[in-house]
């Protein structure tokens, strides 16, 4: 979508005075060569025609399922959702909101641990009903090939998550005990 309709978004939701993520629907396509849809009943026809999938939908379904790929079909209005475990959308913020925390670099966790910090500190999650952006194919990367070849880097990844959860106790208290239960639930 054009800049100009994240702006009119962001003025119409009032997000210079308001602790608010605005979420943009992700899709993907398996094709290398896609015609980008104008709209969004132009994207909801690709969807319908197997030519797009939610992102991530075969993979990790958990990273984007929050987003309410349902409701937002016929979503005039943004829309408020919830935190869950491994929500890691694509989100428009105010230049002053927490930092990515730079112990996930490469692949794993990066947007994760940002949208619990968003959490953690109140951010609303709202999903733009007229947005949307769509993951083109690509070779792996290079992080990613680690992290499936690589016993010591997941293992290394997963004591961050831990130094992390830690942190988020620390500095949200009891209200962060939810991130950490959901963590182990899994």
């Amino acid at each position: 979508y054009p800049s100009s309709h994240y702006r009119n978004s962001i003025q119409q939701l009032e997000l210079p005075q308001r602790k608010a993520a605005l979420i943009v629907p992700a899709f993907e396509t398996l094709h290398y060569r896609l015609t980008f849809p104008k709209s969004k009943a132009e994207l909801l026809s690709m969807l319908d025609m197997g030519s797009l999938y939610t992102f991530r939908y075969h993979v990790w379904p958990k990273g984007h399922a929050p987003t309410d790929y349902a409701k937002w079909r016929t979503a005039t209005m943004p829309y408020r959702v919830a935190w869950q475990p491994d929500f890691e959308p694509y989100v428009v913020v105010r230049r002053d909101c927490p930092r990515y925390d730079q112990r996930f670099v490469g692949f794993g966790w990066n947007k994760v641990s940002h949208i619990m910090e968003l959490d953690a500190q109140e951010y609303e999650l709202l999903v733009l009903p007229n947005a949307f952006m769509i993951h083109m194919p690509h070779a792996p990367s290079f992080d990613i090939s680690k992290f499936r070849l690589s016993a010591g880097y997941r293992g290394c990844l997963q004591t961050l998550r831990e130094e992390f959860h830690q942190d988020l106790s620390r500095r949200y208290g009891a209200a962060a005990l939810k991130y950490l239960t959901a963590e182990r639930s899994l």
